[in-house]
């Protein structure tokens, strides 16, 4: 029952403990040597360099021949090869503790994603996030969001159901005492339980990122300090010029909502498919401006809009990737795709959107929202990457989403997102260039997570075990 709950579930914070599990990086010295090391900030290729890593961190890069490489080191001898940072999924979903491990930890590192950003936190996940820390559990970094904080009747099992503003401060205290990174706030809040939580959530310093609640604009949002907005939710009746009568229109349904899930997504379809008419460039102009100037980050999930877009049918779709899912979820990718019967027209806008948005200077996070609809570990992040490139982004901006703008939003860029002296150890080595095609950021070649070298037969070896654990029933 627990799984089935949970597969209705669809920053930082410098004070994240981003060295953990120093014990467990190798004691041995890494060295790559004859690689092209890409360079996400200015999108150069920097070749035949030498890097070095020791106890989980980046010690020194340099021309070949130009530093001397440790007698005892590891020495991949990289010649045609590319280095780039590990990839961030910064909308990640898992199920439950046993399948998280299994299955979709192995396929995200795998697949050169050494970092997630979790969007619906739990006990559980509180426990495997420590655990990977300390090395006892193999996985991709976590930042983890709390439980849902949704309204009175919230959509989804496990959330928090806030009626009243005290309840909505009561829950960010809570919040914080467990540790969470960030407080994740859901469509269905009403307006003045939203503002509480901001409130409180600034007092305690702590951030909130999630759904634009029906209850506010974008601008409003935006304006209240959310860091980020995901899927574009909301965005699409920002820009309408009949938001100012449809806004209340939904803001009433949403405070009426029933408990089912059905009268949920419903209203999910509603908010994303009634303002697609009257969508207004002008407006959608002056809000993205807006949104670049507070700094408000947006993950556009493009990978689930073009998912949801292909609709209901008898049959799942031809996925070769589907070896690698449990069959019942598989199952519930169908279950879903029956709620978003004409969902294409949605998914153009979203995408048309995204790349206006990138132009006007507003901040992309990559993300997937694993495990919706057709939305795999790992796989789903390079899926991303392509649409922003079909979007309008070059390949280096496109992998900036991924790495640059993840370490940014999460307040890590010391740590991460680029490959330099002192940053932690956590890469990907690609047989071919991503800055000429970004599908090229596919063909992996080994990948390191804090210090460990995985090389691509390993990599392998763990998706042909995935597959049979996926299978063994």
């Amino acid at each position: 029952m627990r799984k089935t709950l949970t597969l209705l579930v669809s920053i930082l914070f410098s004070w994240i403990p981003v060295a953990h599990a120093q014990s467990t990086a190798p004691s041995q010295p890494l060295a790559f040597t004859h690689v092209t090391v890409i360079d996400v900030v200015w999108g150069r290729s920097n070749a035949d360099a030498t890097v070095i890593i020791r106890g989980g961190r980046i010690i020194a890069v340099a021309k070949t021949g130009q530093i001397a490489v440790p007698k005892d080191a590891q020495v991949i001898d990289a010649t045609g090869k590319f280095l780039i940072p590990g990839l961030w999924d910064m909308h990640f979903h898992t199920p439950d503790e046993k399948d998280a491990r299994e299955i979709f930890y192995p396929l995200a590192l795998a697949n050169g994603v050494t970092g997630v950003r979790n969007m619906f936190g739990s006990d559980s996940l509180l426990k495997q996030k420590a655990e990977i820390n300390k090395g006892t559990v193999f996985g991709p970094r976590m930042v983890l969001a709390s439980e849902v904080v949704d309204g009175p009747m919230p959509t989804w099992p496990g959330s928090f159901s806030v009626a009243d503003a005290s309840a909505g401060r009561r829950v960010v205290r809570e919040i914080k005492a467990k540790g969470y990174d960030f407080v994740k706030v859901y469509q269905f809040l009403p307006r003045e339980t939203y503002l509480a939580i901001v409130d409180e959530a600034k007092k305690l310093n702590i951030p909130f990122a999630g759904h634009v609640p029906f209850s506010l604009s974008a601008t409003e949002a935006s304006d209240a300090g959310q860091k980020s907005f995901e899927h574009n939710f909301g965005l699409v009746l920002a820009c309408s010029t009949e938001e100012d009568r449809l806004r209340p229109l939904l803001a009433d349904a949403a405070a009426n909502v029933g408990k089912s899930i059905e009268e949920h997504i419903k209203l999910f379809v509603r908010n994303e498919s009634e303002p697609l008419g009257s969508y207004s460039e002008q407006k959608a102009a002056a809000l993205f401006k807006h949104l670049a100037t507070n700094g408000t980050y947006v993950v556009p999930t493009l990978v689930l809009h073009r998912s949801l877009a292909i609709g209901p049918g008898p049959k799942p779709r031809d996925d070769s990737r589907l070896k690698y899912m449990p069959p019942y979820i598989r199952q519930y990718f169908s279950w879903e795709l029956g709620f978003f019967p004409s969902w294409q027209p949605v998914y153009e806008r979203m995408l048309s959107m995204t790349g206006a948005m990138h132009r006007a200077g507003v901040k992309i996070l990559a993300g997937t929202d694993t495990f919706n609809t057709y939305c795999y570990p790992g796989f789903s992040v390079h899926d991303e990457l392509e649409l922003f490139v079909q979007a309008g982004m070059s390949p280096v901006e496109a992998l900036q989403t991924a790495t640059l703008n993840a370490a940014r939003y999460l307040n890590l860029s010391h740590a991460f997102g680029t490959v330099e002296q002192g940053k932690i150890a956590d890469l990907v080595l690609l047989d071919a260039n991503p800055l000429e095609t970004i599908g090229n950021t596919r063909k992996i070649a080994g990948v390191v997570v804090n210090g460990k070298y995985l090389p691509g037969e390993q990599l392998r070896t763990m998706l042909a075990d995935v597959e049979a654990i996926a299978n063994k029933n």
